[in-house]
């Protein structure tokens, strides 16, 4: 039986292989297989005696990804060559050098980058992922390439994770919605980022991405219909004009669709384009731009356009490279829908990225378009001195960052993104320029230095050599790369003065007869309240510690003994207090939220930023001060925490929802009714059996809005009391508020 199962696994394995070669993007050479058979072969007899957890023989995990390489991404020989091997080094004995003598230099760089991301030391002081992400980053210096097959082995991992504890699949799902998901949006793979989105989705919030995709399968019948009529109008038009093209419909991702419902606060039904309808378009370079605005015209002749949602990314393309037409016109029964206009070019720089940019350029390889790529990613990178969370929080900021267009001096367009001050502007033309930074003139206009720039506006930046930047700089930027500069700065200046701070601490202390060693100065850190020894040299520099708060340390210091004693009574005391303050009383009349598979009852706090009540779905977050925070599942800081600290996340769910009140805070707008208030606050209190703590209701130009915060004793009853305000006549909307 076993040697059946065997021989249909060879021959699926096979198969897999001619697939590979089949759907490779790039036209592959005798050489090109020869290299892709070797490397198959050593990977095949590498991981021969490796299983997945879910049974199937190993190898199919690294030729799943060599597929995703060599047809989403579109990478050459090598890259495929490598995303065979890639898990060769970590898994077997061989060595990259082995690599290197079997293939050649660049195949074993690539192995050497990949693994080199996978080998993390544990070090449970600072991020373990935090950690990874900025090593997997800093690779970006030798080779884009290892990020881009990183990318399709966590895509085929996502793809993979049913067999999965849900722990693991909640924190690899957070992982990749925080910063995989936008590492593929930023190098232009756009359909990897919607799969990455939605699979991240699907583990992170499963109820809610059941739920869309039910809703999509309910109502798909009728969008076709309706992108159908839609096409049918367009194709005559485009087809009378002589226009080669082909139109694709194409529903919104889940993600996205969700995103909408959360920053919109609103249902699915209410999402009003759930779907695009995208007209590629055959074209030589010369008509490229000609015929784009052809069809926009043509498009626009048969549906009325939405004239603050038009977007010209041919005239201005992202800094991905992407370049599109995006026009969102009011279809047929009243229902917005965005048409996409792109040439074949634009379409395949869109879905495949990097490698459809040196496929256009004439004459262009691989390796010399590289630079080019990396020249876009470096900015993120220039320091890695930084604490890896503030790095990988920098980096995802620029990496998501909406696009704005404005102009120097001379009329050359710049980038920046959405948010950057005339401040992020100096920098981005040269630190050196940043720096000396004495003023800025926007449309000719004298502007302060964190004035927000807007697309157009024209840019000039008045410097002076005596000019430092000062710590007040760093509120005024928001692009990682002004503020590493202004950091790297700053310390520079903070270390001089600490060097100085140090000499002058030692002779302070000799005279209290104290020697300056590794351990006093310990001592003055905590005495002090302060992080970290260069804040305590700095802060003796510029004179911020007297002479009499050393003295003062030195008789603390003879009287260390009793004060240890001291200090351990009041300690113990205090914290009892505490206990009773947040403990919750254990007995059955009391809502009880429990943590771990043991259901311990642990001291805990619900955390401000999303309010949890009982009922919700939540976990507990470890914090280095405040115990035990609780988050909803859903709350916004939720993807980042189970991201970069998932060593400190506690499964948290609560019990027995009884007689402990909550304070919940919802929102109700609709139509000003005669009587309305007095239904309303009728329904709250009489039918619901809660309290109101404080209503505000106010008209406007006969639109009612409410804010009600009530007292409730779980989310059944506020629930229930949402679903009976929403049946008073006249009311529109009720949503509850997180945000207190």
């Amino acid at each position: 039986m076993i040697e059946i199962d065997i021989e249909k696994e060879n021959k699926a394995i096979a198969q897999e292989y001619k697939e590979l070669l089949r759907i490779s993007y790039q036209t592959l050479t005798d050489d090109d297989k020869k290299l892709i058979r070797k490397a198959f072969d050593v990977a095949v007899d590498s991981h021969k005696e490796q299983r997945r957890k879910s049974g199937e023989a190993y190898i199919f995990h690294p030729i799943a990804v060599a597929k995703i390489v060599a047809s989403e991404i579109g990478l050459g020989a090598t890259s495929i060559a490598a995303a065979l091997l890639h898990d060769v080094v970590e898994d077997t004995p061989m060595t990259v050098q082995d690599i290197e003598r079997l293939f050649n230099p660049k195949v074993a760089q690539l192995v050497e980058g990949l693994t080199k991301i996978s080998m993390v030391q544990k070090d449970l002081n600072a991020s373990i992922q935090a950690e990874n992400f900025r090593k997997m980053i800093l690779t970006l210096n030798d080779d884009v390439r290892v990020i881009l097959i990183k990318l399709a082995d966590r895509l085929h991992n996502m793809q993979t994770m049913d067999s999965m504890q849900e722990d693991k699949q909640t924190k690899i799902a957070s992982e990749t919605l925080y910063i995989y998901a936008p590492l593929a949006h930023r190098l232009g793979l756009y359909n990897i980022k919607t799969k990455l989105e939605d699979l991240g989705l699907k583990y992170t919030e499963p109820a809610i991405y059941n739920e869309i995709v039910s809703k999509i399968k309910e109502t798909k019948e009728e969008q076709d219909a309706y992108i159908k009529d839609i096409s049918d109008v367009l194709k005559k038009a485009l087809d009378a004009e002589g226009i080669d093209y082909i139109i694709k419909g194409r529903p919104k991702s889940i993600y996205s669709i969700r995103r909408k419902m959360k920053a919109q606060n609103v249902s699915f039904d209410e999402v009003y384009d759930k779907f695009a309808l995208r007209i590629v378009y055959k074209s030589t370079p010369h008509e490229e731009k000609f015929l784009a605005w052809k069809i926009y015209s043509i498009v626009t002749d048969y549906y009325r356009p939405s004239p603050s949602r038009l977007r010209d990314w041919i005239s201005s393309p992202k800094s991905t490279g992407y370049e599109a037409l995006h026009i969102t016109v009011m279809g047929p029964k009243g229902r917005w829908v965005e048409v996409q206009v792109r040439s074949e070019r634009m379409d395949e720089i869109a879905e495949k990225g990097y490698a459809a940019h040196y496929k256009y350029k004439n004459g262009a390889t691989e390796e010399n378009e590289l630079d080019a790529w990396l020249n876009l990613l470096k900015e993120a990178l220039e320091s890695s001195e930084t604490n890896a969370v503030d790095f990988v929080e920098d980096f995802k900021m620029n990496l998501y960052a909406k696009e704005i267009f404005v102009f120097t001096p001379k009329g050359e367009i710049k980038s920046l993104p959405k948010g950057a001050t005339s401040l992020d502007f100096a920098f981005s033309i040269h630190s050196e320029i940043g720096i000396r930074t004495r003023g800025t003139r926007v449309n000719g206009k004298l502007v302060p230095l964190n004035f927000e720039l807007k697309s157009g506006d024209q840019i000039e930046v008045i410097t002076s050599q005596h000019q430092k930047p000062t710590s007040n700089w760093l509120d005024y930027v928001t692009t990682s790369r002004a503020k590493t500069k202004i950091k790297n700065v700053l310390n520079e200046n903070t270390k001089k003065i600490g060097e100085e701070g140090k000499e002058l601490l030692t002779r302070k202390l000799k005279h209290l007869k104290i020697t300056l060693n590794e351990s006093v100065v310990n001592e003055l850190v905590n005495f002090f309240k302060l992080k970290t020894s260069l804040d305590l040299f700095y802060r003796v520099g510029i004179g911020a510690i007297e002479n009499q708060q050393l003295k003062d340390y030195a008789a603390q210091k003879s009287n260390t003994f009793i004060n240890f004693f001291k200090n351990k009574i009041k300690r113990s005391a205090s914290s009892t207090a505490d206990e009773d303050i947040h403990r919750p009383i254990i007995s059955s009349n009391y809502d009880l939220l429990v943590f771990g598979k043991e259901h311990d009852k642990l001291d805990y706090k619900l955390s401000p930023c999303c309010n949890p009540i009982p009922g919700d779905d939540v976990f507990g977050f470890v914090t280095i001060n405040e115990g035990i925070k609780v988050h909803k599942k859903d709350c916004p800081n939720a993807i980042g925490m189970q991201s970069n600290y998932a060593y400190r996340i506690m499964t948290a769910k609560w019990i027995d929802s009884s007689q402990e009140e909550f304070k919940a805070i919802i929102n109700i707008t609709g139509m000003d009714v005669l009587g309305l208030t007095n239904q309303l606050t009728k329904v709250i209190s009489n039918n619901m059996h809660v309290n109101i703590q404080s209503i505000s209701l106010s008209t406007d130009a006969g639109i009612f809005h409410g804010q009600v915060a009530v007292i409730v004793q779980n989310n059944t009853i506020l629930k229930k009391m949402i679903s009976n305000i929403k049946k008073i006549d006249g009311i529109d909307k009720v949503t509850r508020v997180y945000k207190t």
